[in-house]
């Protein structure tokens, strides 16, 4: 009697678009190529609440374009949880799994990668709209929500120039700004502020000469991203007098437009109105981009499974789609280039 081979998925972390696109492509490639496949709902927590389903053509049909994610996601790590990792693998032991998709972030990836090294058979796809990702070039939902952040900071630009105003914009980006980056970069910002460079007191007083030596040649509007993880003064701004945490026990961050704008125009006298787009920039309809991107990498997901090339990661680099090993994403996050950012600072001011 043949064995059944079976693959299983789950995605973990915020959710982007994109992630119902890979789950389509990787269900409907591992059922080709002769696999049934789980989906464990809710990210990593579905093996401690048993919470399964049996993905196949119909149920994955239709969602190529759909937001969010069909298995539902969570921020919860079983390496946090006393006996936790033995249970996951007693669970896929259990559930007769050949391999286990895990889409997921920076976060996510790294449990995987911890999970590889006690004995699951894993395999990763790399989603985050932060891009934060070492390993490959590009995250399924970066492309998506860069495409948003420009469209906010277009319309916030004609804002700006009606009134004769700064307009901020806040997004994405806890440790790196490439959303801000490539955003700010297709709108022509004129100050893109991203984590990796501490706006301390030098570069403030820059940002002050910057906006007025722009009033003072005529040109009465500016426009400036901030991404929320920005250092001002040595520290990030959030909810540190609360002590407000995700579900992920990540500190709550937010509100570095706001003050950023109080301190723009007490320095410069300049009006300055701030927006934030928040979870806007993780919803809704991925663009064909990033839909092409998940396809690939659910294909070769399922390559690597069939392959046992477990602890291993779908990636794209240059044009390739190729694959990666999950102990590069365990090193840490991925920072937006300089140079990269210095093609966009050239056009300041």
């Amino acid at each position: 009697m043949e064995t059944v081979k079976r693959i299983g998925i789950l995605t973990g972390g915020g959710d982007c678009p994109g992630l119902n696109a890979a789950i389509r492509a990787s269900v409907k490639t591992a059922i080709q190529e002769g696999y049934q496949v789980t989906g464990i709902r809710n990210g990593w927590s579905g093996f401690f609440d048993n919470d399964y389903e049996e993905l196949d053509n119909i149920r994955t049909s239709g969602i190529i374009d759909r937001g969010g994610t069909i298995l539902g996601t969570s921020r919860f790590s079983p390496l946090t949880v006393e006996g936790g990792p033995q249970l996951v693998l007693e669970e896929v032991k259990k559930l007769a799994l050949d391999g286990l998709i895990v889409i997921g972030g920076e976060g996510t990836l790294t449990v995987a990668y911890l999970m590889f090294q006690l004995g699951l058979p894993v395999v990763g796809i790399p989603k985050t709209i932060d891009n934060d990702v070492r390993g490959t070039d590009y995250t399924i939902g970066f492309q998506t929500a860069v495409e948003i952040a420009t469209e906010a900071l277009d319309r916030l630009r004609s804002t700006a120039e009606s009134h004769h105003r700064v307009m901020l914009l806040e997004v994405m980006g806890r440790h790196a700004g490439w959303i801000a980056t490539y955003a700010g970069m297709a709108n022509g910002a004129d100050a893109i502020l991203i984590p990796e460079i501490p706006l301390n007191k030098a570069r403030r007083n820059w940002l002050f000469r910057m906006l007025n030596n722009r009033s003072k040649k005529g040109i009465s509007f500016s426009v400036i991203v901030v991404a929320e993880g920005t250092i001002l003064e040595g520290k990030t701004i959030g909810n540190e007098a609360s002590g407000k945490f995700d579900t992920g026990d990540r500190q709550l961050l937010g509100g570095v437009g706001r003050v950023l704008g109080d301190i723009i125009q007490q320095g410069t006298g300049l009006e300055t109105k701030v927006s934030s787009l928040g979870y806007i920039q993780r919803g809704g309809t991925p663009t064909a981009y990033d839909r092409s991107l998940a396809t690939c990498y659910g294909v070769k997901a399922v390559y690597l499974v069939a392959q046992k090339k477990y602890g291993e990661m779908t990636a794209i680099v240059g044009n390739r789609i190729t694959a990666s090993p999950l102990s590069q994403v365990a090193e840490g996050i991925k920072p937006v280039p300089m140079e990269v950012y210095r093609f966009a600072q050239r056009f300041f001011g």
